[in-house]
């Protein structure tokens, strides 16, 4: 099911410091408020919205959105279209096994690069990716990024469905199966993309992700949905085996 939210002037400019509008709407509004756009060399700034995790593990929160995830740093690419987001999977496929759970603080060649897994919390039902990147000084345009954590189900859960919103394209796989695609420049809208429905296995299931951003704010959510369509509780989150 899709969503759409109307938005003030001023609650864009709010959107667009928060690095939740896709490139060409984030421009318009830096000219609008009178902000400018990222030029030249990415500048580093720490990514108030974003920690690392004191504790093992987490929980989903009331509303069922994920804020534990490990982020690889980014990839480059270009283009969001349907083929080439699919072919940039594929070109810069996961870095690791079906079943591989990366250590934080791991490095992994991809791209021709030596790129790092960090563990990260998020303040807000989303994951910016925009301040992960810009806190690193990584490029944030025309990027891919993957993201994973593990889903631990005290139980074995029927009739789940996945639900997702990307800024911008992005793909999802659980348990190596890919089960969710939105593509285009896009904002994160939540539960923009809702899977089948599938089966969480009593354990550990693995939640992965690719997302692609041409340029300007890039961010993401993923929640779980339960057999009534409301959020699914009672497992807990962890980026480790």
């Amino acid at each position: 099911m899709k969503t759409y939210r109307a938005h003030t002037p001023a609650g864009l400019a709010i959107l667009a410091l928060l690095g939740c509008l896709p490139g060409a709407a984030a421009l318009a509004v830096a000219q609008a408020t009178g902000g400018s756009p990222a030029a030249g060399p990415p500048q580093i700034v720490p990514a108030a919205t974003l920690t690392a995790p004191t504790t093992p593990s987490a929980m989903p929160d009331a509303e069922g959105f994920i804020r534990r995830w490990l982020i690889l740093e980014p990839v480059t690419v270009e283009g969001q279209t349907q083929n080439i987001v699919r072919d940039a999977v594929k070109k810069y496929a996961f870095p690791g096994s079906e079943t591989a759970i990366p250590r934080n603080g791991e490095s992994v060649s991809l791209g021709g690069k030596d790129l790092a897994w960090h563990a990260l919390d998020t303040k807000y039902y989303n994951i910016n990716l925009f301040h992960f990147a810009r806190s690193l000084g990584k490029p944030t345009s025309n990027v891919l990024f993957w993201a994973e954590v593990v889903v631990n189900s005290p139980v074995e859960r029927k009739d789940v469905r996945l639900a997702v919103g990307s800024n911008a394209a992005s793909v999802w796989f659980v348990n190596g199966e890919e089960l969710v695609g939105i593509y285009g420049d896009r904002q994160t809208v939540i539960d923009d993309g809702v899977s089948k429905r599938v089966t969480l296995k009593k354990g550990q299931n693995i939640l992965r992700a690719a997302v692609v951003n041409g340029s300007g704010a890039t961010d993401f959510c993923a929640r779980f949905l339960d057999e009534n369509d409301k959020p699914l509780k009672g497992y807990t989150l962890t980026v480790s085996k």
